[in-house]
């Protein structure tokens, strides 16, 4: 990723999906902060609270964000973000398991970075996460002003 650390959100609520993740982003070589949130709303709480704050430095993030929470739709954190103007050009990678064009189409039209989807079995969500690590260890990431 780009020479300024970034800070990897992921917002999954299965701990074991979460956990595979984590695993496999840092068998891809991703020793970036991973924060983790189970739920949409502590997500966008804390996305909101830490941009509201004066004179806190915007560190670069990239989110990776599951489309079914327990308690909201991920498209609606993905066009929160998308909408503020200080959040919109972060990145964010839909993780999910929904492979619905409709959508599919809707994340992008809403400014998802990229849509992955989670396949069933363990060993191919391993290697797929892998794949996705490989791909994140050469994006940059822009600033979050």
């Amino acid at each position: 990723m780009s020479a300024t650390p970034v800070t990897m959100i992921l917002i999954e609520d299965d701990d074991g999906h979460a956990l595979l993740i984590e695993k496999n982003l840092r068998r891809a070589g991703i020793d970036n902060t991973l924060v983790r949130f189970a739920d949409g709303t502590s997500a966008l709480a804390h996305f909101f609270a830490a941009e509201a704050r004066p004179g806190v430095p915007h560190e670069p993030m990239l989110v990776l964000l599951d489309l079914n929470l327990p308690d909201m739709r991920g498209v609606e954190i993905l066009a929160a973000l998308k909408k503020d103007v200080r959040l919109r050009r972060v990145p964010v990678v839909v993780l999910t398991t929904t492979q619905d064009q409709d959508e599919i189409q809707r994340c992008y039209r809403l400014g998802a970075s990229a849509y992955v989807t989670k396949p069933v079995a363990y060993d191919d969500f391993a290697a797929a996460i892998r794949q996705l690590g490989l791909f994140l260890a050469i994006i940059q990431v822009p600033e979050t002003r």
